[in-house]
């Protein structure tokens, strides 16, 4: 890896960790969309199911959408090289994916002058940590897999990934 390289765009010519300066880009609508999947196993999945997604602990979707809605709006508190962003908006489904499994999505929207996928990463990772926390004393089996960024829109260029074209 070269350190210099300007792919890396955290790394300065020093090769020392750099915040980018954004301060030039355009202020743009930007959206990025994230998907990841908890692997619950086919017996919890129909236990909370048939009990309407309560545990002992509270309403399960319920709290994995707010916790990853909250960790969306303090990303920049986790990762270190990223820019305060004003949402306007995140989104987050959380449905059942097969036998065993829940698909969990977020979509996050700003106007900036930087994008949002970390946002969506951050979201949809948080949701996943709460539904293994939520459900932990059903199985602890449970596993958090594939998080990817599904598109992203604004800004210089557009993405879509190809597991979803």
């Amino acid at each position: 890896m070269n350190p210099t390289d300007p792919d890396f765009t955290h790394i300065d010519t020093s090769a020392r960790p750099a915040m980018v300066d954004v301060s030039s880009k355009a202020v743009t609508c930007r959206e990025a969309i994230a998907r990841g999947e908890v692997v619950l196993g086919e017996a919890v999945l129909q236990a909370f199911d048939a009990h309407g997604w309560v545990s002992g602990k509270g309403p399960i979707l319920d709290t994995a959408i707010i916790a990853g809605t909250m960790a969306a709006k303090k990303t920049d508190e986790w990762i270190p090289f990223c820019h305060s962003l004003p949402l306007q908006s995140v989104k987050i489904s959380i449905e059942p994916s097969g036998k065993d499994r829940l698909l969990i999505e977020a979509k996050v929207k700003t106007t900036a002058q930087t994008g949002v996928e970390m946002e969506a990463f951050t979201a949809v990772s948080a949701a996943a940590l709460t539904l293994v926390d939520m459900c932990k004393s059903k199985s602890k089996a449970i596993r958090i897999e594939n998080i990817y960024l599904v598109s992203k829109t604004g800004g210089k260029s557009d993405y879509k990934s190809e597991k979803d074209a």
